[in-house]
């Protein structure tokens, strides 16, 4: 496959990466610091409209499925999520004074979530149709995290310093969502428009999502992998909402957050062909398990570092999580579409889209969880919210709140997503040992 193609796909990952991050790192801080939202229902905000696209994913998936039987291709709903996901994104944070911000920040988030998702479920299911053979879908990932990985690099990057180079506070938030919302546009559409020569082959049959579902269930390495997929997402997602306020309240500077970012995120793009490199060498599940570990050490590391004030130790760390963070991307999405064809033969049917419709829905269903959860540690340990014309200042058990939340917190969900990496690894092995070559 060639060069082209190859990033005529990954591109689209520029406009997911971005709207995976900037919710689960700006929003919440947005909510709380500079809409006075209380941090519980700033907490509520974030997780309602992902509770509904977890629910609609599945459905979403089924429906990408019967439009591959009727065209062959998944090409209408990639378009619809491409044109509709950027302008919830810039409403999201173009709250008007005389409403409630809670409110419209809310149902513009449940507009963005659903166009996300009918974006996210069929380019998911893309690269099982692209090619047939394991290593040229490693390929095909390597180019796509690399490009999520650009993407998330913008969204941390760039949008904080669009923020504070508006003027902050509002006005530097509408114009941070609309000039990002463009990038994002440009990305999904070019996607959309680059792998229009997929064919999808689905199946002969179009199944609903209920019986969608049933097909997937006794698809034991599926579950088992997203499993651990999702819960490294809800530690990764606690980490993303955590970070402008370690930068603001530990640190002392919130435009640190866009350098801890860029620490976190630039390394990762770098490490992925080598994590490609070591896969193929060592295996996908002993990689997956080795970054999965280093992941959760260094995050144990960042505690004394944070706690002293210590910037340098700070960013190096936040640098080594990165080069972790790149393996947990990269390796669980390219073994998803070894789940999906190894599916195949007990089953008779090709259903990429019921998969990935289950698939985006759990990684939905973490990157939501991750800041209602961080906006729970927050009141649970006294964190004030304030409007950004009248700051406050933090009780000391809030800054401590925080920074294990920010730290510890995500490791002992690392150290819980081991076990289900062993099991996957245990039961993919055991089935391709009963396959016939």
């Amino acid at each position: 496959m060639n060069a082209g193609r190859l990033l005529g796909y990954g591109i689209g990952s520029v406009g997911t990466g971005v709207f995976s991050a900037v919710p689960g790192l700006l929003l919440l801080y947005y909510l709380t610091d500079t809409l006075g939202v209380p941090a519980a229902l700033a907490g509520g905000v974030l997780v309602a409209p992902k509770i509904w696209d977890v629910l609609v994913n599945p459905f979403v998936g089924a429906a990408s499925d019967r439009e591959a039987v009727r065209t062959g291709r998944r090409t209408r709903l990639l378009l619809a999520g491409s044109v509709a996901l950027p302008v919830g994104f810039a409403l999201m944070f173009a709250v008007p004074g005389a409403v409630p911000g809670a409110v419209w920040a809310g149902g513009a988030f449940l507009v963005a979530a659903t166009a996300f998702a009918c974006f996210q479920v069929p380019y998911v299911a893309l690269p099982a149709e692209m090619s047939p053979i394991s290593d040229e879908r490693t390929r095909i990932m390597s180019w796509r995290v690399v490009c999520l990985t650009v993407g998330i690099l913008v969204a941390g990057g760039l949008a904080p310093a669009v923020v504070g180079l508006a003027g902050g506070g509002r006005p530097g938030y509408a114009v941070m969502g609309v000039t990002i919302g463009a990038v994002m546009a440009g990305a999904l559409l070019t996607a959309t428009l680059a792998t229009r020569w997929v064919r999808s082959r689905p199946g002969p049959h179009q199944l609903g999502p209920v019986a969608a579902f049933r097909l997937a269930r006794g698809n034991r390495p599926f579950f088992a992998l997203l499993a651990a997929f999702v819960t490294q997402a809800l530690g990764v997602a606690v980490m993303l909402a955590g970070a402008p306020y370690i930068a603001s309240y530990r640190l002392g500077d919130y435009g640190l957050t866009s350098v801890m970012f860029v620490c976190l995120v630039g390394p990762s793009m770098l490490a992925v062909p080598g994590w490609a490199r070591l896969a193929r060498a060592y295996g996908h599940v002993r990689c997956y398990l080795a970054a999965t570990a280093g992941f959760g050490l260094v995050a144990l590391g960042l505690v004394p570092a944070i706690a002293a004030g210590s910037l340098a130790a700070t960013l190096a760390l936040t640098a080594l999580a990165g080069v972790c963070y790149a393996a947990l991307q990269l390796l669980p999405l390219a073994m998803l579409p070894d789940t999906v064809h190894a599916d195949t033969a007990r089953t008779g049917h090709a259903q990429a889209g019921a998969f990935t419709g289950l698939w985006t829905a759990g990684e939905t269903a973490g990157l939501a969880v991750g800041p209602g959860l961080f906006a729970l540690v927050l009141a649970a340990s006294g964190f004030a919210s304030a409007p950004v014309e009248s700051p406050v200042a933090q009780a000391p058990s809030a800054l401590t709140g925080l920074l294990l939340g920010f730290t510890v917190l995500p490791a002992l969900l690392m150290l819980l997503s081991l076990p289900l990496i062993t099991w996957y690894g245990r039961i993919a092995v055991r089935k391709e040992t009963r396959e016939p070559a």
